[in-house]
């Protein structure tokens, strides 16, 4: 028969009340240590209450603040730039945006100056710039944001044609409902700053009147279209007949001067002439019959002249091709 150890273990020691001060104590210290600091992000700002009354606020850093709840920091990312999408959401923010499937017609479909229906989505980017005001002064910041952005665009659409929204005023918009936001968030003294607006589709509801819209942005870009066409047309044409123009001008007036050379070159001639003619009339008449010969056949070949009142046929003058100016 095997023999078997039946003797009682030993039962565990009893804490002494000393043990038990020690371990209270490094609880306490513990606990101490780890709710006596706190860490503020490079991007953020603190904000620190004492017994729930605001404090002081704590820049980015490791900071110290008296335990068990008697100071407690809230920490708010004020260099974070945060954004607002209405009428779409996006589902994954990154190189390419997906949308979700489900459209938000609450939220962007608006009525138009001209009494038109269009649909409007936009973002707005915005960053927090005092941190107590963000943390204490709007009960629900989210929707205070939301409501006064669409008050702002709906206003701001509401004053224009559609085609101004769809079109030249897209731009304004977007500046003037920044401002507009920018007023209405300091006025609630939300805190914040918008530093974006960008509008995004601007579309007529879909069926007929997003149809009828469709053909009348393409015949605006028909117009346009023939109208650059007829610009680049006449930007040719006319520089070209400026250009011939100015030739036609210039030649007129060489030949302006070439005649006005010529007559005076004629005149001094005229002038010698007659000069000569005056002191020799006799000799200048026959060099100018026989000048005038010499111009008249200046260009024909094998020409004989002779006298007409004579009967037979005398040779007076031979004019040979090679040869220049005439004999008596």
């Amino acid at each position: 028969m095997s023999e078997r150890d039946v003797t009682p273990g030993q039962l565990p020691k009893r804490l002494t009340p000393k043990a038990i001060i020690i371990l209270v104590v490094v609880i306490l210290v513990l606990i101490t240590a780890f709710s006596s600091f706190f860490v503020v992000d490079q991007r953020e700002l603190a904000v620190v209450l004492l017994f729930g009354r605001y404090n002081r606020k704590a820049e980015p850093g490791l900071h110290f603040k008296l335990p068990f709840g008697i100071e407690k920091n809230h920490n708010v990312p004020t260099q974070v730039v945060l954004k607002h999408e209405f009428g779409f959401r996006t589902e994954r923010p990154g190189i390419t945006t997906i949308r979700a499937i489900q459209d938000f017609p609450g939220e962007s479909v608006m009525l138009t100056g001209d009494l038109n229906i269009v649909d409007v989505e936009w973002i707005i980017q915005y960053r927090i710039v005092d941190a107590f005001n963000w943390l204490f002064k709007v009960q629900d910041k989210e929707k205070t944001i939301r409501d006064i952005s669409q008050s702002v665009v709906n206003q701001l659409v509401g004053d224009r044609a559609i085609f101004d929204v769809i079109g030249a005023e897209r731009a304004n918009i977007e500046v003037q409902a920044q401002d507009l936001m920018n007023e209405l968030f300091d006025k609630y003294e939300l805190g914040i700053r918008v530093t974006t607006v960008k509008l995004q589709n601007i579309v007529p509801p879909a069926g007929p009147v997003q149809e009828a819209f469709e053909d009348v942005n393409k015949a605006i870009q028909d117009r346009n279209r023939l109208l650059n066409e007829g610009q680049e047309a006449y930007n040719q044409a006319i520089p070209r007949a400026k250009g011939e123009a100015e030739q036609l001008v210039q030649e007129a007036e060489g030949y302006a001067i070439q005649r006005v050379n010529k007559a005076e070159g004629d005149v001094a001639r005229f002038s010698r002439v007659l000069s000569e003619y005056n002191r020799n009339p006799g000799v200048t008449r026959t060099r100018l019959y026989y000048e005038m010969f010499e111009e008249v056949f200046k260009d024909a070949e094998n020409v004989d002249l002779i006298d007409k009142n004579l009967q037979n046929f005398i040779p007076f003058k031979a004019l040979e091709p090679t040869v220049g100016g005439g004999a008596q």
